[in-house]
């Protein structure tokens, strides 16, 4: 119990183990055809490992836990830290298992108490201490503070540069930053150190950014074939059911977030992409339900703005505003626990309420943390300020893959669109909101029609004044 070598090793399942694969062919990012693979049979039956095993195995790895499990795991280290206070790692696993599990919940109040138990750590052990600079990196990570997170990891890399856990956390602090550079050279890294499941997701997550998405699918067919526990195979099926909704495979995407949750109901972030799928198949009552499902367990800020939105489009405004109300309610415990909601909550201001204010927000934002999804945001704020020259610099910047933004985003895009049609730059305009629409058709109900209206208005390209010559 005192150390991660005397957990138990996690066996192989006796029984028939359902793993969903993914076919990429041709075009196709990643296919909708799903097959279902047994593993052999063994013929005795191994005990499982308890719960907290489980847990902590997930935990130093840097994989995704199951709930129960890594309530049971708190509940052990904290039972033994009372008879060990000066168990230096137990102290490290502890706060790791507190940020897993206020990862999971979309719940705040687990990351001081995190917070509490890796300085514990560091003061019991200062000296070579890498699980707790893990711990405090990935803390960091969490709360959105990719700056602490990047200072972090990298001390905890400079102590063992060979320990392949740190570079996922390095991974999300440069992306969080918009360092780029240092992003794909930590991938690198890692996949010289280690293979398996875990750095294919990693991975997958990298090429996504950079627009590599039948890269990005297949990797995440492969990380959940290979997932060795329900909630970290959930956890990659809904990272691969994301992505298919990015590219507007909507029967897809709800494919693998119905199989996601299938295998781990706790998988919350699996049931507000059903909500998302299923409102664009036109399943609006379903897609309310899976919405109001999701936030029930995880009141994540992003969710109530999309809930929020999608009552709107049904004009359902009273009940808009109550998502909109949560969602600052959310905001605020989160900067108590303190994280770092502020992206959200500017994007929420641009569209639905005081656009000067998420200027200001963003600008502080960009300050700390000038990452992609920042500066669409920044731009778009712009833009609804009144502020079309400056909006479209940040616009260019979450669009073009020379400045970093090579992901492919219909929302990027679509911002980008109307911002340069409100400059009157009718034929960027046209481009990048035809982009847009070919990349996610469905990608918001309000702003898929914002998109068709402006295309409609804008009409088709002129050839009158293009010269002879041309």
């Amino acid at each position: 119990m005192e150390n991660q070598e005397e957990a138990p090793a996690q066996p192989r399942s006796s029984g028939r183990r359902r793993v969903l694969i993914a076919s990429v062919a041709g075009c196709a990012v990643l296919g909708g055809v799903l097959m279902l693979l047994p593993w052999e049979r063994t013929a005795t039956r191994a005990p499982g490992p308890a719960p907290g095993a489980q847990a902590l195995t997930a935990v130093t790895a840097g994989v995704p836990a199951a709930l129960p499990d890594l309530a049971a795991l708190i509940d052990e280290r904290t039972s033994y830290l009372r008879a060990h206070p000066r168990d230096a790692l137990s102290w490290a696993v502890l706060g790791s298992a507190y940020v897993e599990q206020g990862r999971r919940t979309a719940d705040p109040a687990y990351y001081p108490r995190a917070d509490k138990a890796l300085r514990t750590s560091l003061k019991v052990a200062a000296k070579g201490n890498i699980e707790a600079l893990g711990g405090l990196a990935a803390l960091a990570n969490a709360r959105r503070d990719f700056r602490a997170a990047r200072t972090w990891a990298e001390a905890a890399r400079k102590l063992e540069p060979g320990r392949w856990t740190t570079y996922p956390l390095l991974i999300d602090a440069y992306t969080g930053l918009g360092d780029y550079k240092a992003a794909d050279a930590a991938l690198e890294r890692l996949m010289d150190l280690r293979s398996g499941p875990a750095v294919k997701a990693r991975a997958a997550a990298v090429y996504r950014d950079r627009g590599r998405r039948e890269d990005a699918a297949a990797h995440l067919a492969d990380a959940a074939a290979g997932a060795e526990a329900p909630a970290e195979q959930a956890a990659y099926l809904e990272r691969a059911g994301q992505l298919a909704w990015e590219r507007g495979d909507r029967e897809d995407a709800l494919r693998h977030f119905q199989e996601a949750v299938r295998i781990d109901p706790d998988q919350r972030a699996a049931l507000a992409g059903q909500g998302r799928a299923l409102a664009a198949l036109g399943r609006t009552t379903e897609a309310l339900n899976a919405y109001r499902m999701a936030l029930s367990k995880q009141p994540c800020p992003q969710y109530a703005l999309e809930l929020g939105e999608l009552y709107e489009s049904l004009r359902l405004g009273q009940a808009a505003r109550v998502q909109y109300d949560l969602l600052r309610e959310r905001v605020r415990s989160a900067a108590v626990g303190g994280a770092d909601e502020e992206l959200v909550l500017g994007q929420f201001e641009a569209d639905h309420g005081d656009p000067r204010a998420a200027v200001r927000r963003l600008r502080a934002e960009w300050a700390r943390q000038p990452g992609i999804a920042v500066a669409d945001a920044l731009g778009w704020a712009l833009h609804r300020a009144g502020r079309h020259e400056e909006a479209l610099r940040f616009a260019v910047t979450a669009t073009d893959r020379a400045k970093g933004g090579g992901v492919r985003s219909a929302l990027y895009m679509y911002h980008r669109g109307m911002i340069e049609r409100e400059l009157d730059r009718h034929g960027p305009a046209r481009r990048h909101l035809e982009e847009a629409l070919r990349i996610n058709p469905y990608f918001s109900a309000v702003r898929v029609r914002a998109a068709r209206a402006a295309l409609a208005a804008l009409g088709e390209p002129s050839v009158e004044k293009v010269p002879e010559n041309w």
